[in-house]
């Protein structure tokens, strides 16, 4: 582990390592380094720290003090020397008629350099440039020809996103971007929409390549022939953010849309353009969920006799609550004091023995046989007693929901 600390020159994104050579030194604050081109001024961006070994590009190089006054005047004085020498500049270009573009002026800290940066569709004989540029400013002359990243970094702007240019804010150094990541990400391949202001590719297609890339090896792939839920069909189309597909049916009618289904709910039988030929189509689908039938749903899934669930490992409680289904007071309660077995009395007929009012302990049974009275003594059906409701459910005994008659 060596102790560093990260700096950033002016115009400049990538952060350098410096030995601050037992100096406490904060971020924001202003040094004086030594590269290879002489003294410069820097800004650091954090502190002292460690860092490995291995992340440090040998010989390291160290500070030489902490800026003052002075060299921040030097600064802006280089800085207005610049500018003027950019106005020089051009006119030279223009006096040689040489096809090039000047971009930037760069001046070292001491002054004793110059470097001009230029863009030119090809080599660019410069060297009467040179001169002229050297015998006014009385310095190192330098030409560096750049390529249109490189001036869009330089120069800075506003992208199609409406934030800055990655390049001119955070980005150290140039990713490589091809033209199969936009295939990759499903995006137009209008150059227009993929591209840059400095014309190449955007920088962000680099960005979320990884994860499109994961994605890409869950999902089938166009034209795959799939099982789902609604029978086999063929993939159209592939949205990798959603993990969803598009499927056409072969059951589809030729005005039919086609049908959205996510990743889990199909099965892949060939992954991309092929024959079907010798491939097994299964008879139930992936993820297949039974549908329920009109009497299931008739039948509420809490008042199903916990035997009929079980029937082999219940035997006790069937033969307990009987063969045909039979249910406790309380279930019938839940399903609105309906009988799951035996069919409501027709008038006049007397009801069966086990579904006669048992009269209380100590009471003996009346020995007559229960007899139905008829339509005229007891009034018929106008004085039929109505059913009495509490809490929703019926109260009373038998299909009818009144009390049975009395036996004289």
């Amino acid at each position: 582990m060596t102790e560093v600390i990260s700096v950033r020159f002016r115009g400049g994104c990538k952060n350098y390592y410096f030995d601050p050579r037992g100096a406490v030194v904060k971020m924001g604050d202003q040094v004086i380094v030594e590269t290879a081109q002489g003294p410069e001024f820097a800004t650091c961006t954090e502190g002292n720290h460690e860092v490995e070994d291995s992340a440090i590009v040998r010989p390291l190089c160290a500070m030489l003090r902490m800026a003052t006054e002075s060299d921040c005047r030097t600064v802006e004085y280089n800085k207005k020397k610049e500018r003027e020498a950019f106005d020089i500049c051009e006119r030279k270009i223009a006096a040689h008629g040489l096809e090039m573009k000047l971009v930037n002026v760069s001046a070292s800290f001491d002054g004793n350099k110059i470097i001009f940066y230029f863009t030119a569709d090809g080599r660019v004989d410069f060297r009467e440039l040179v001169r002229d540029l050297a015998s006014v400013f009385r310095a190192r002359i330098e030409l560096r020809q750049i390529g249109v990243r490189d001036e869009a970094k330089m120069i800075g702007g506003l992208g199609i996103c409406g934030r800055p240019f990655c390049c001119s804010q955070f980005l150290d150094s140039f990713l490589p971007v091809s033209i199969k990541m936009a295939k990759t990400q499903n995006l137009s391949l209008n150059p227009t929409k993929i591209s840059g202001t400095c014309g190449r590719l955007m920088c962000c297609l680099k960005y979320e390549q990884n994860a499109y890339e994961d994605a890409a090896k869950r999902m089938p792939k166009a034209e795959s022939f799939v099982q789902t839920p609604d029978g086999p069909g063929n993939v159209k189309s592939v949205d990798l953010l959603r993990e969803t597909v598009k499927v056409l049916l072969d059951s589809a009618g030729p005005n039919e849309p086609l049908k959205t289904y996510r990743s889990c709910e199909i099965k892949v039988l060939r992954n991309g353009k092929g024959s079907r030929e010798g491939i097994e189509i299964p008879e139930r689908p992936a993820r297949y969920v039974e549908e329920r039938t009109e009497e299931s749903f008739e039948t509420p899934i809490f008042a199903t006799p916990f035997y009929m669930d079980h029937p082999l490992e219940d035997a006790p409680v069937r033969e307990k609550f009987g063969q045909e289904g039979g249910e406790s007071r309380s279930r019938r309660r839940h399903r609105g004091g309906r009988r799951s077995h035996g069919a409501k009395p027709a008038a006049g007929q007397p009801r069966p023995a086990e579904e006669q009012e048992k009269k209380p302990a100590g009471k003996p049974r009346s020995p007559q046989p229960q007899q139905a009275k008829p339509a005229g003594e007891s009034g018929g059906e106008a004085k039929r007693r109505k059913p009495y409701y509490r809490g929703g459910h019926r109260r009373g005994k038998g299909g009818g929901g009144g009390t049975p008659p009395k036996a004289e």
